[in-house]
């Protein structure tokens, strides 16, 4: 019988917060990983600068970085409890409100920029012995038989492994080779995104604004300062690319009744385009897909990096309960699509439907969803439901 010679067990194509979370999470097995990314993250920044991408980490999640070493190494200093929750609708008195203490927890999710998280996982990674990383690696092929995934980098070197998976993002190289298509819906919006020092302390609060014009969200920030998302039209997103930092500055304080008093912009605005994607399956014989390259949803909710990772939650106690021999199974990486197909396609069911009925003027629709919010906020048992599955997913 032919030795089966293999450079790993698992080949992590991303090295982004999934890739690098998974590889994290496999430190206390026998696997061997190669970890490759086409550029290696700054681990030395400017703290008096901010980083324009931050996510809220949901308590699932930082339970999976608390066990992987990795919210050990997260600056105090960078991150910011949410408290509680403010959602309001287009009338005056559509209004949804959550508490911590109220749902008897000490906050209900962290604000945590994307570079300090990054930075962070890879801190961790530096101390883990089963990890190889290749920095910069640009994969150019990847070829799949019945014992191993053979991965081709643009410099010809190759690599063969029990398991490949995709961390590669939303446009995923790993996905193409596989052949697995993904449903694409536009949504014809565009999330524009922005840092501002405030007048006023947030306290924690974390605010959302359902408009006629898009979805604002104000997230709190270390240092009285905010984050805010703006998910928006191509008309409205290039008028606020296109204003001076005092007009924007401006034009988002009154966006949000100057709740935080006179604001000032840290970080200039960008844009990214909103897209649902959505595919029919997330693994094949020896490959498998985690986080953006799975799915993506709208940032509404801000779920998207929890779906990411409780992806690295499922299948990294699946990759822990396999034998080695038979990680790259399709039958064994079916129960890991099995596991994540519910909630994947829960969250974005939910967030598609809020989208739709959020960016509809339909008259009696806009009744609806602004009575919806007041009427749940009547219902403490109803909110607590809601804020736990959100803590919990």
């Amino acid at each position: 019988m032919r030795m089966k010679n293999f450079d790993a067990d698992i080949i992590i194509v991303g090295g982004g917060l999934v890739g690098a979370a998974l590889a994290l999470a496999l430190k206390k097995t026998s696997l061997s990983v190669i970890l490759l990314e086409g550029r290696a993250p700054c681990l030395d920044f400017d703290l008096s600068t901010w980083d324009q991408r931050v996510y809220a980490i949901s308590r699932a999640s930082r339970q999976l970085l608390t066990q992987i070493g990795a919210w050990q190494r997260i600056r105090p200093e960078r991150l910011s409890p949410i408290c509680s929750m403010k959602i309001r609708g287009d009338a005056v008195d559509a209004l949804l409100e959550f508490n911590a203490l109220e749902s008897g927890v000490d906050e209900l999710a962290f604000i945590v920029e994307n570079r300090e998280l990054q930075r962070a996982l890879w801190l961790a990674l530096a101390d883990c012995s089963h990890v190889d990383i290749i920095t910069p690696a640009s994969a150019q092929a990847l070829s799949v038989d019945l014992e191993a995934a053979t991965l081709t980098l643009a410099d010809q070197r190759q690599f063969r492994a029990r398991l490949v998976v995709g961390a590669d993002g939303a446009q995923s190289w790993v996905r193409g080779q596989a052949g697995i298509q993904a449903s694409t819906k536009p949504y014809a919006q565009f999330g524009v995104v922005a840092n501002f020092a405030i007048e006023k302390p947030h306290y924690g609060c974390a605010q959302q604004w359902f408009k006629t014009d898009g979805i604002l969200a104000w997230l709190p920030l270390a240092e009285q300062k905010m984050s805010m998302v703006w998910s928006c039209d191509a008309e409205l997103k290039n008028e606020l690319l296109n204003l001076s930092p005092s007009q924007l500055a401006a034009k988002v304080a009154q966006a949000g009744n100057a709740s935080l008093g006179e604001l000032t912009i840290i970080t200039p605005p960008a844009a990214f385009e909103l897209k649902l994607n959505q595919i029919e399956q997330c693994v094949k014989p020896r490959l498998a897909l985690v986080g953006d390259a799975a799915h993506t949803v709208h940032p509404l909710a801000g779920q998207g990096v929890n779906l990411g990772f409780g992806d690295v939650a499922e299948l990294a106690d699946l990759l822990t309960k396999t034998h080695p021999e038979r990680i790259g199974d399709y039958l064994v990486l079916r129960r890991y699509e099995r596991a994540r197909r519910e909630p994947v396609r829960l969250m974005q069911s939910v967030c598609d439907g809020l989208q739709q009925l959020f960016n509809n003027h339909h008259p009696v629709l806009m009744r609806l969803r602004n009575f919806g919010l007041g009427f749940t906020n009547a219902l403490p048992w109803l909110k607590r439901q809601l804020i736990r599955h959100a803590m919990d997913s």
